[in-house]
């Protein structure tokens, strides 16, 4: 395969271009003006920060990626999906509290905020993996599906169970509704947390397969019939009914890569990553830590699986920021993502993504 074409540059800016400028330039250098985006519906899939969280890109950025869009005539709009577990961004009412607390608002950006997968995370589209190992139908949330072209604006940091987050991660997980994560983190179904259950029978009326009961005024939740779509965790007023969280983290990046694939296939797509406050974890924490290398940069490709590489590669070649927590780890790998999380395998998820056909790892990078 050809090597993909992944633009890039630094974060130093002059008198006459500031980093806004910077990153339009960076994107019409990319090409991204070659797609046909005349009264298109644009997804830019963006992460707007779990509150208390500090290290998610300023809207800013969104706004500079909307106004090129518009430009060229699309009709933009930031989204994301509801998150699986317990927190600012668990419905649509607080999501899009989070988002316009965290500056992401249609007066700053330019653009409105649409929660992909609706008030409770269960607007989904069930779209065909026809390649898929572990994916047959992935659920996505309905507005991404909806939109003709799929902008990533990505984050590009450590993340504690994937190794990274860049745009595989951003697009694949997070534009899974709450019964995609499921799918992707799970390799059982929710449990009970009996303690916590006030007995309200939320669940039981949401459940479609009659998998919950209440017992002693308390939910149960019968496994052979519960499909794990994730709708009880969404309903739960008290936050009794969790994920297990336990797949293992090279199939959780097959996944995710595969979700990817269901995202993307047959649609136009452009992808924007900024190697900027790399914290050690991902942005759903509702807190971040010292940066564990230099800020390096804004990269462009319309290769996914090659500008998480170009990311990637670009991180192990800095130093370690003194006082980080990769700072403090132990250094028995040869990158800064394995030395911040041993136990991830980051090379997973960009393998499986290329057997799939998304992209290449093999990449050629053009600085501007």
């Amino acid at each position: 395969m050809e090597k993909s074409k992944v633009y890039y540059t630094d974060m130093h800016t002059t008198f006459n271009e500031n980093l806004l400028q910077k990153i339009q330039r960076l994107m019409k250098t990319a090409g991204i003006g070659n797609i046909d985006f005349d009264k298109k519906y644009v997804a830019i899939k963006i992460h707007f920060g779990e509150p208390g969280n500090l290290a998610y890109l300023r809207p800013n950025y969104a706004k500079a990626v909307a106004d090129v869009i518009k430009d060229l005539g699309g009709k933009p709009f930031l989204t994301d999906c509801n998150t699986l577990y317990v927190g600012g961004r668990k419905n649509a009412l607080d999501h899009i509290d989070a988002a316009y607390l965290n500056g992401f608002s249609p007066f700053s950006t330019g653009c409105h905020v649409i929660i992909a997968d609706g008030l409770k995370g269960t607007d989904e589209a069930y779209v065909p993996v026809p390649n898929g190992e572990y994916v047959k139908e992935a659920k996505i949330g309905r507005a991404v599906m909806d939109a003709d072209i799929v902008i990533s604006l990505s984050h590009f940091k450590g993340h504690e169970s994937t190794g990274f987050g860049g745009a595989i991660k951003n697009i694949g997980m997070g534009c899974g509704s709450r019964a995609g994560k499921m799918e992707m983190h799970n390799a059982g179904k929710p449990a009970v947390n009996h303690q916590g259950c006030v007995g309200c029978g939320s669940c039981t009326k949401v459940c479609a397969h009659s998998a919950i009961t209440m017992e002693d005024k308390k939910a149960t939740i019968d496994t052979n019939k519960c499909v794990g779509c994730g709708r009880c965790i969404g309903v739960c007023p008290v936050d009794a009914i969790h994920t297990l969280f336990d797949e293992s983290n090279d199939i959780l990046n097959y996944k995710m890569a595969e979700y990817t694939y269901a995202v993307l296939n047959n649609r136009p797509h452009f992808h924007i990553s900024l190697v900027i406050d790399v914290s050690p974890y991902c942005d759903c924490h509702a807190e971040n830590d010292i940066p564990i290398v230099p800020d390096v940069g804004m990269f462009a490709s319309f290769d996914p699986v090659a500008l998480d590489k170009a990311c990637a590669d670009a991180v192990n070649r800095q130093p370690i920021t003194p006082g980080s927590k990769l700072d403090k780890a132990e250094h028995n790998h040869d990158d800064h993502f394995c030395n911040n999380h041993p136990e991830t395998n980051w090379k997973s998820q960009l393998t499986h993504a290329e057997k799939l056909g998304l992209g290449t790892q093999e990449y050629e990078l053009i600085k501007i």
